[in-house]
């Protein structure tokens, strides 16, 4: 019967979606589709006079497997709720599997518990499960145990081979390079580089000593009295002070350019005063990799002013304004990596492959 072969390939076609009502930000779903050879999915995503979003999706997707990518611009919640009203749109209209591509998943440094806060990521990936996701495929969370607040499967990809390819093509005497982790916390993931490229490893440690008037944080105020508010007869330990030393760098970084390694640079001030402690120490040439080149606020300028050369960061979160503000940052282009775990999930076709060379901890 014609019909129901007709029914049968519908059945197994899949579409594209941009969910961003932005066009800044439909840049890389554009580059995806374009590499998939897929037109990319009729839909009008749009902000109504009274700041709602509305989503209409002008083509049947029943039976079928949508992707739905979407960037995340400054306006990060209004991007949320696209995602989410999408999501729901395409799950009422009986799509067989909805897969998120979000490669910069937001909120995601609120993903531990704070002092009477809350884990805001474990309640986004709550949303998006509701809103009818079933797969997500991201890039770089900020910690991989993200992944374990999520219901259905997610597959974190990895930036760094296309990083380390930037270093080793376009960076003049890389041999003579030194990957540096701005902070002890980042030293997991500078070793991971350090160890690909085969090149040493420094860390900075403590931070800049500040005069008395700045310390404003209670860390110079007398030790509370043992009194507790509890029973009388309690008697808890007082917890010791912490007291970061004086800023150091462990490692020779002396004659040597210097390559800071992170997920997310988003305010610079730390990255700032990592490279002027570099260049004190000896560094001539100082680069920062990182994933996710949010940049917010002030960050094009003062990098500008500072003792950095160059940021390269990927595509995953658009920043075109900031590049024309700032000509020392760079962008490296992950549509490839991304366009090929869509097609992968879509034939179910192993994803061992995307993760060739990279080891548990990286």
């Amino acid at each position: 019967c014609p019909g129901k072969i007709s029914m049968n390939i519908s059945r197994s076609g899949y579409r594209v979606f941009a969910a961003n009502s932005s066009g800044v930000c439909t840049e890389l779903a554009k580059k995806i589709t374009e590499r998939l050879g897929v037109e990319l999915g009729k839909s009008v995503v749009y902000q109504e006079s009274n700041s709602e979003t509305r989503v209409d999706v002008k083509e049947s997707v029943r039976g079928q497997d949508i992707f739905i990518i979407q960037t995340i611009p400054r306006d990060v919640n209004t991007a949320i709720m696209e995602l989410l009203v999408m999501a729901y749109a395409l799950k009422t209209s009986c799509a067989k599997n909805i897969i998120g591509v979000i490669p910069y998943f937001p909120y995601s440094k609120q993903c531990k518990m704070r002092k009477r806060g809350s884990i805001v990521c474990k309640l986004l990936a709550s949303m998006l499960a509701k809103a009818g996701l079933t797969h997500l495929i991201t890039m770089d969370l900020h910690q991989k145990e993200i992944q374990g607040f999520f219901t259905f499967p997610v597959d974190n990809l990895r930036a760094s081979p296309y990083l380390i390819q930037y270093i080793q093509e376009e960076i003049p005497d890389y041999r003579n390079a030194i990957i540096v982790a701005k902070s002890p916390s980042a030293a997991k993931r500078a070793q991971s580089y350090a160890e690909r490229l085969r090149l040493g490893l420094a860390v900075i440690h403590g931070e800049a000593q500040h005069s008395e008037s700045d310390m404003a944080d209670g860390r110079q105020s007398p030790p509370l009295s043992r009194t507790t508010s509890g029973h009388p007869g309690l008697e808890l330990p007082l917890m010791m002070a912490k007291e970061k030393p004086p800023i150091s760098v462990v490692g020779d970084v002396g004659g040597r350019i210097a390559i800071i390694v992170d997920d997310i640079i988003d305010d610079v001030e730390d990255f700032v005063a990592a490279a002027e402690i570099l260049k004190e120490r000896g560094a001539y040439k100082i680069y920062i990799m990182a994933t996710h080149g949010l940049l917010s606020a002030e960050a094009p300028r003062l990098i500008e002013e500072s003792a950095i050369d160059e940021v390269v960061v990927t595509n995953t979160v658009p920043h075109e304004v900031q590049k024309l503000q700032c000509p020392k940052i760079r962008t490296v282009d992950v549509s490839m990596i991304l366009a090929e775990a869509i097609r992968r999930i879509h034939n179910g076709e192993s994803m061992s492959y995307l993760f060739r060379n990279i080891a548990v901890d990286d």
